[in-house]
């Protein structure tokens, strides 16, 4: 077999297998789709619903703004990130973070309220989680803030929400209806989905996608790992 074979080969076993393993991840809306960041840290959006007077939420920010940083370079709108992530928060400090870009130094849950965050258990990597899961440890555990959406949005004072960005290590299955019963608008959400964390991860996804399905929401892109998906309010269309 010759190496372009192989190549097509490797790539064509690699869809199909993943055809099957996340065939609970299917689109169910087609609109028009554009990539925002790099490979790693970026999602797919409808940039028919952004402007500049768009407003996005971005939990979860790590070491890597380019996400942020693609939305304010095409639609000059104001980005509001948050982590509650010591190494995050120390990377951020010593980044020149574009003027749209506002840092909150927390983090997002169903309670507002100091609690135990777990670190990763490799002291290269940055994301910490709420959740106990492989790559955090039981016992490097720090302090940390957090707040309940309806607290962020009081604090914000925000009425609409144009993008609902979320990559949070697992906690998206625990917060995600907390977001939803606040009845704020949000036109589009893009979640890093983490079931390969749980035993049981595939049916935490399907309730995720219930539980957005009956707000209104449906997937609309879906990322080449399969983890980055996005969901678009059907009325916002």
């Amino acid at each position: 077999m010759n190496i372009l074979i192989r190549k097509i080969y490797k790539k064509l076993k690699g869809y199909f297998y993943n055809s099957i393993k996340f065939k609970h991840l299917k689109i169910g809306l087609k609109c028009k789709t554009k990539w925002y960041g790099n490979q790693y840290g970026g999602f797919n959006l409808n940039p028919n619903l952004l402007n500049k007077n768009s407003i996005v939420y971005s939990f979860g920010i790590g070491e890597d703004i380019s996400f942020d940083k693609a939305l304010i370079d095409n639609h000059n709108c104001n980005v509001y990130g948050f982590d509650p992530t010591p190494k995050s928060i120390d990377w951020c400090s010593k980044q020149t973070l574009p003027e749209n870009f506002h840092l909150f130094k927390f983090g997002i849950s169903v309670k507002t309220g100091k609690v135990n965050f777990h670190l990763p258990k490799n002291n290269q990597h940055v994301s910490g989680s709420l959740i106990l899961q492989n790559n955090v440890s039981e016992d490097c555990v720090v302090e940390v803030e957090m707040k309940s959406f309806d607290e962020i949005l009081k604090i914000l004072e925000h009425d609409k929400i144009d993008v609902l960005k979320m990559d949070i290590e697992g906690s998206e299955y625990d917060v995600i209806e907390n977001i939803l019963k606040t009845g704020i608008e949000i036109n589009q959400m893009a979640i890093e989905l983490h079931e390969r964390f749980f035993k049981n991860g595939k049916e935490k996804s399907i309730e995720l996608i219930n539980i957005l399905n009956n707000y209104g929401y449906e997937i609309f892109a879906i990322s080449n790992t399969y983890e980055e998906i996005s969901f678009i309010r059907k009325k916002a269309l």
